[in-house]
């Protein structure tokens, strides 16, 4: 029997746009993703967020279905375009649902859904968009802090700028690197400047969530991509400072103003980390590099080498290990969350209305061993949350990849547990894995 502390965080984590759908109701405004979902071509074919798993109305179902599962916790992501409409009430609601059951709100600002108004004046290259995050968290903290645990400004801000910005794969759909290094830098202002918000408003847990990813191969490129990737994230907001080698690279492409690293640089509670795979480089003269990764000409981004999940990621649960145990050596004093970590898998429903998802249960039993290790070299890990709850809008893969513990029929909205959910369901009643 391997045992987790106690007190562990058992969660199960969601996001707005992925599962709510009332796209059009109660006065919600349109979204980047609205926008790019709509857009021919975009978004595998042509599918949009506008029902999703319909959890606007169908949530206290879901609740249900957390309760049964014995969450103790639920990260779910609250709709900026609703900010400010009768649809916010909706969270009211669903707040009241989670607290009756005995669930820990876990909410997070911003997962990706920046309302298209805001794009329209610039989006994340337009700094005053910083300062309207700001006003936002401290507003829905106002409506809602009496009941949220733990307040996450930002999902994955290197998506939102990279893949966003990059190679433009995700809305907005800018491909542009000197964009990308500028949403980046402004995503990180908007980060400081809502916990400083967020803080003067009495909030007492606070964090951001990062998606992160070690790099493997080469010594050299896997340095650069490294940089890339998390160290341009982890040390302004840990550290105060951008790593010297990101600094130099990102100046290839624009500038910014370091003044501003005093607001990102604001101490939080907990950092969310979002983990699924590790990137595999080498040297390669003739590679042209990667969009989403500008500056990398002359580095070879490799295919995965062995067994991969349905979105053709490697499945590397050493690397959560380790990955945990660096950012606990590294920049010590941080508690962590797994705020992400689950798989996509082909899954079917049988004849007997089951989904028998044995490759899921196995990737979360290697994964959860493998948080365990870095807990027993002294990594500050204080809990875990499986993506996703539900199946869901997979962002440009559209209906067509799932990762829940809960199948969705999107023609019915009916709900099937899969094995992986009743699987859950034992490793949190026990706190471990048998």
């Amino acid at each position: 029997m391997i045992t987790f502390p106690e007190g562990f965080l058992w969660g199960a984590a969601t996001a707005a746009y992925q599962i709510e759908g009332a796209a059009r109701e109660d006065g919600r405004v349109p979204s980047i993703w609205d926008t790019f979902s709509h857009t021919p071509g975009k978004v595998r074919d042509g599918h949009t967020g506008d029902v999703a798993c319909d959890h606007y109305h169908r949530y206290a179902e879901d609740v249900a279905l957390m309760r049964e599962l014995g969450l103790r916790a639920y990260r779910f992501s609250i709709a900026w375009p609703r900010f400010g409409t009768p649809g916010f009430d909706f969270y009211d609601r669903l707040l009241d649902a989670l607290l009756e059951a005995g669930i820990t709100p876990v909410a997070t600002l911003y997962h990706w859904d920046l309302p298209q108004s805001l794009q329209d004046r610039g989006g994340w290259l337009d700094r005053d968009t910083a300062h309207r995050f700001a006003e936002y968290a401290a507003g829905a903290y106002e409506r809602l802090g009496d009941r949220v645990a733990t307040w996450t400004t930002l999902n994955e801000p290197w998506v939102s700028a990279f893949v966003g910005h990059g190679s433009g794969r995700h809305a907005p759909g800018v491909s542009d690197p000197a964009a990308a290094f500028t949403a980046a830098h402004h995503l990180m202002v908007a980060h400081g400047l809502a916990v400083q918000a967020l803080r003067a408003a009495g909030a007492r847990s606070v964090s951001i969530t990062l998606n992160l990813a070690p790099v493997l191969g080469d010594e050299e490129p896997a340095r650069l991509v490294d940089g890339l990737c998390n160290r341009i994230f982890l040390d302004p907001l840990l550290r105060g400072a951008y790593p010297e080698d990101v600094l130099a690279h990102l100046r290839r492409f624009t500038d910014v103003k370091l003044d501003d690293l005093e607001t990102i640089h604001q101490p939080i509670d907990v950092l969310g980390v979002n983990y699924y795979s590790p990137k595999h480089v080498r040297t390669d003269p003739e590679s042209p590099g990667h969009p989403e990764h500008p500056g990398t000409e002359g580095i070879a981004f490799l295919p995965p080498e062995g067994p991969v999940t349905a979105m053709g990621w490697c499945i590397h649960p050493e690397c959560l290990e380790s990955l945990l145990v660096r950012l606990s050596r590294e920049y010590p004093g941080t508690p962590l969350l797994i705020t992400e970590n689950g798989a996509a898998y082909e899954d079917t429903v049988t004849a007997d209305d089951r989904v028998h998802d044995t490759d899921r249960v196995a990737f979360l039993d290697a994964h959860l061993r493998a948080a365990h290790a870095a807990i027993a070299q002294g990594a500050d890990l204080r809990g875990y949350f499986v993506w996703s709850l539900l199946d869901n809008f997979e962002w440009a893969h559209g209906y067509h990849k799932r990762f829940g513990l809960v199948y969705v029929d999107y023609d019915t909205q009916r709900r099937i547990r899969k094995d992986s959910f009743h699987w859950y369901g034992d490793v949190i009643a026990a706190n471990g894995l048998r």
